[in-house]
């Protein structure tokens, strides 16, 4: 059974900040029902998220302060895509300025989005090989912690308290099934 998208009468903004911007828009059901939906829109157009590989049994992994959950977080390299940017230059980009690392050998994995329902935000991951040092400046307030992780001891890295963040996870396992099945 094919659905018939719902029509949007109308959007409009209901606050706006320097990163998000929730929008409300008035949408009409192909069963006549009408609704307000609110969502969270993003700057920028889509993000990226980088899965450095160092070698055949090393990963890298940043340590960055995230004030959602008040803590430092371990994850991937990741940020806003600047527009008219491919996302694989995009993840080299954020490589160099969040790892001090670029890429030789840029493979796409998957475009995720979270929390579709109440957000319009699109990642766009991909697996970085094939590594070289090349540190550009970047955005962040401090300098980030660049931690190599054993693949090995992956087990060990999702049972820890500070590696929680759901895209980095999911980019995780489709780097590891992009290894497994490629070499």
């Amino acid at each position: 059974m094919t659905k018939i998208l719902p029509k949007i009468l109308e959007r409009r903004v209901a606050a706006k900040g320097n990163i998000f911007t929730i929008e409300q828009a008035d949408l009409e059901f192909s069963n006549g029902i009408k609704r307000t939906h609110e969502y969270v829109r993003t700057r920028g157009d889509a993000a990226v998220l980088a899965v450095p590989v160092l070698n055949q049994d090393t990963l890298l992994l940043i340590r960055e302060y995230s004030v959602g959950v008040e803590r430092y977080e371990l994850g991937f390299p990741k940020g806003i895509m600047e527009p008219g940017e491919d996302p694989c230059e995009a993840a080299n980009r954020e490589m160099m300025e969040e790892v001090g690392f670029g890429a030789r050998k840029l493979t796409y994995m998957k475009l995720m989005t979270a929390i579709p329902g109440y957000m319009k935000s699109r990642m766009h991951c991909v697996l970085a090989q094939d590594l070289y040092p090349e540190k550009q400046e970047g955005d962040e307030p401090e300098p980030l912690e660049v931690v190599e992780w054993p693949i090995a001891k992956i087990d060990t890295l999702l049972e820890r308290e500070d590696f929680t963040e759901g895209r980095c996870i999911a980019a995780l396992f489709l780097a590891l099934e992009f290894l497994k099945n490629h070499g």
